[in-house]
């Protein structure tokens, strides 16, 4: 927590290491589930990972669809001259993992906004802010199971009061800085709305992480973060989080 708190308070160049790194360990993680991570098809995705980044880093986002198109050929030609080594299914999660991980990258384009330095404090208050607002409500007032066969402890209740706390947190946030904020028409309207539509997201991106984890019966990731398991046991909401608070800020 305390480092992530630096390296988006130090922001630039630090912060776009920081979520580059964090987006090629959560690769990691996620293709060492189809045990492509030291292998052909892995290191294609971290390569496409760099590439992307790097587009990013000197706003050459014309050629982000070439990328996209250019990594699925490459990871059919390993397909195709590996064959039968890879199975289909693993060569499918290493180019979704590319997309799902990279939302990391999210953080870093909202932290370069026109007053970004406090618009990229949403994405937080919109994941762990809610996850913490839905657990005080569920314990207190949770009765009706939300998704039982994915996460039997979450119930309703504690969902709406997840949606409820963040942008009740996220207009607080506001009417304190309100005269800082820049960028942004009517910040405490804006910042409740994005504080809502963020909870919303990271709950479904919480529960979404759940579904793979399931689906491959796996407890946690990794074993990076103590007590947390890997970068996406920690960052999952975040992943959902952190592109609803940028295309949000930019339509509000």
């Amino acid at each position: 927590m305390a480092m992530t708190i630096l390296f988006v308070v130090l922001g630039k160049n630090v912060l776009f290491a920081a979520t580059l790194a964090i987006s090629l360990i959560g690769m990691m993680e996620l293709y060492r589930i189809v045990k492509v991570h030291r292998k052909a098809p892995g290191v294609a995705g971290y390569a496409a990972g760099i590439l992307y980044y790097f587009l990013l880093y000197f706003n050459l986002p014309q050629y982000q669809l070439m990328l996209f198109a250019l990594f699925l050929m490459v990871l059919l030609a390993i397909t195709v001259f590996r064959f039968p080594e890879y199975k289909i299914e693993q060569i499918a999660v290493v180019f979704f993992g590319f997309f799902y991980v990279s939302m990391m990258s999210y953080i870093y384009q909202v932290r370069m906004m026109e007053g970004g330095a406090l618009l990229v404090w949403l994405i937080f208050i919109g994941a762990w802010g809610s996850d913490t607002c839905a657990y005080c409500v569920g314990v207190l007032f949770g009765k009706h199971k939300f998704a039982p066969k994915l996460s039997p402890k979450k119930s309703i209740e504690g969902s709406i009061g997840g949606i409820v706390g963040a942008a009740l947190i996220a207009f607080i946030y506001a009417t304190i800085f309100q005269n800082k904020i820049t960028g942004i028409e009517n910040p405490q309207f804006a910042f409740t709305v994005i504080g809502a539509a963020s909870s919303v997201l990271a709950q479904i991106g919480d529960l979404a992480a759940s579904a793979i984890k399931r689906d491959y019966d796996i407890k946690d990731y990794g074993k990076l973060i103590p007590g947390h398991g890997g970068i996406l046991d920690r960052f999952d909401s975040i992943l959902f989080t952190a592109p609803v608070v940028y295309y949000l800020a930019v339509m509000l």
